[in-house]
């Protein structure tokens, strides 16, 4: 079996969505055994939150966003579905836009809204888009079934981000498959607790989706349709010249997408990384395109690197300080103090004299990261143990990636040479020891020049020959 996963941007319109559909009824045509999973409408999750958070503030506008997520949807079917078929799907929608009516005004009258009640609204998005898809499948003769993921897989009670139980959602979807013959569309993100409240699986919760319901199937391939052909070598709006690559390991593509790479979510690929199941990242809008496979498997690749990545904004905080050295438990409170703080940390940095340590925190983090540091070091910062706390803004992370870096000398020192000869400074590094990311800090300024510079560095493929 493969699961197929279908983005936001695959069902933006109407045109997108009959092109989706005819991918499905193609697989099935040359007796491929599918499930699908489908996100949102493209935007729709985005409408849901602002009229939400609208409601939550007593803004009455916040009805003329609901309205804007009925005329969606209603259009949508109207355009999709005959005539002689339409009154069973409008009639559908119009009772869930109703109970989302109901919910929205509710919070409206309460001002208040609890990440329990947004995980609730944010459902509607997949529940609706899910049911439609099913019934254009419908209409071209398919088979199609809906299927609310709530139904199956069972999380914890973290609403926003709730974490999957997984002996008894692995038990239920085994259980509920074993009885269907029609093809499922099933609901992306969003899942349920022991008690049936609605949870939400938090950043690409809908691939996520897809990868438990592949890892509880055993899938040959999941597969992650969107509107791009693939994982690229760079970021294509900053490096032109980027292309699509063949094959990526696990490994490779979490520490893209942990570095801003639009790949998939380190989460979503663990049930697939645990099973070895293959994901596949297709493009709707090229469907002969073979995309980029991610897998345990790599492939013969003629250059040193996989790829780069990067953050466009990160703040680097510093703590810096003579009496730090040789010191024990420095490093460990400063990070046990970001942690109570719920602080990211992208990158960490230390001098070897262990006179500073710095940091990568997304900018909205560095003055909470910097108050929380100055209360928990405020003795050795009275004492010049510790002489200051530093936050540097305006700046930008690169990952230079690739299983090949483990055994090619060399790749660090052409990294700072191709940014020297564009005269790019370096503000920081930080590699770790498998030898699979070497990440640098620069200047925000910086960033496109730096990314070009260094992928013309590795993928001049006359270059690269000539060496």
């Amino acid at each position: 079996m493969k699961i197929l996963k279908f983005g936001g941007t695959s069902l933006e319109n109407a045109g997108r969505i009959d092109r989706v559909t005819t991918i499905i009824r193609n697989l099935l045509q040359s007796k491929e055994q599918i499930a699908v999973v489908v996100s949102a409408f493209g935007g729709v999750t985005d409408l849901l939150i602002q009229a939400a958070k609208k409601a939550a503030i007593g803004d009455g506008r916040y009805s003329e966003l609901e309205q804007q997520i009925e005329d969606r949807h209603v259009h949508l079917i109207r355009e999709l579905i005959t005539v002689q078929n339409q009154s069973h799907a409008l009639a559908h929608i119009i009772r869930q836009l109703n109970d989302l009516h109901d919910v929205l005004h509710g919070v409206f009258l309460v001002r208040e809204l609890s990440a329990r009640v947004l995980d609730f609204i944010m459902s509607f998005g997949e529940r609706l888009s899910a049911f439609i898809v099913a019934e254009v499948l419908k209409e071209k003769n398919i088979t199609a079934q809906f299927l609310d993921a709530r139904q199956l897989i069972k999380t914890n009670d973290r609403f926003g981000q709730a974490q999957v139980l997984w002996p008894d959602t692995l038990a239920n979807i085994q259980q509920y498959f074993q009885k269907q013959n029609a093809l499922q569309v099933i609901t992306g993100f969003i899942a349920s607790t022991l008690k049936n409240e609605t949870t939400t699986l938090g950043r690409s919760g809908s691939d996520y989706t897809a990868s438990i319901i592949g890892a509880a199937l055993n899938a040959q391939e999941i597969q992650i349709w969107s509107d791009v052909n693939g994982v690229m070598t760079a970021d294509p709006r900053q490096v032109p010249e980027a292309f699509t690559l063949p094959r990526l390991t696990y490994e490779e593509a979490m520490e893209l997408s942990h570095f801003g790479a639009q790949v998939i979510h380190p989460r979503t690929m663990q049930p697939a990384l645990d099973k070895k199941i293959p994901i596949r990242i297709k493009n709707t809008l090229n469907v002969k395109h073979p995309g980029t496979v991610i897998s345990a498997v790599t492939n013969a690749w003629p250059y040193p690197i996989k790829a780069i990545s990067s953050l466009d904004a990160i703040a680097l905080v510093s703590v810096i300080g003579s009496g730090m050295i040789g010191v024990t438990g420095i490093a460990g409170r400063i990070f046990t103090a970001l942690a109570r703080e719920g602080i990211n940390i992208i990158l960490i940095s230390q001098a070897s004299s262990e006179h500073s340590i710095c940091f990568g925190v997304l900018p909205a983090s560095a003055t909470p990261a910097r108050k929380a540091l100055e209360r928990e070091l405020k003795l050795e910062l009275m004492e010049k143990t510790v002489n200051k706390i530093q936050v540097e803004n305006d700046l930008s992370v690169i990952a230079v990636v690739g299983e090949k870096m483990r055994r090619t000398r060399g790749i660090a020192g052409r990294a700072f040479s191709a940014l020297g000869h564009s005269g790019i400074n370096i503000v920081a590094i930080a590699q770790g020891s498998s030898e699979l990311n070497i990440s640098l800090v620069v200047e925000q300024k910086d960033l496109t020049a730096a990314l070009q510079a260094i992928h013309k560095e590795f993928f001049n493929l006359q270059q690269e020959t000539s060496r």
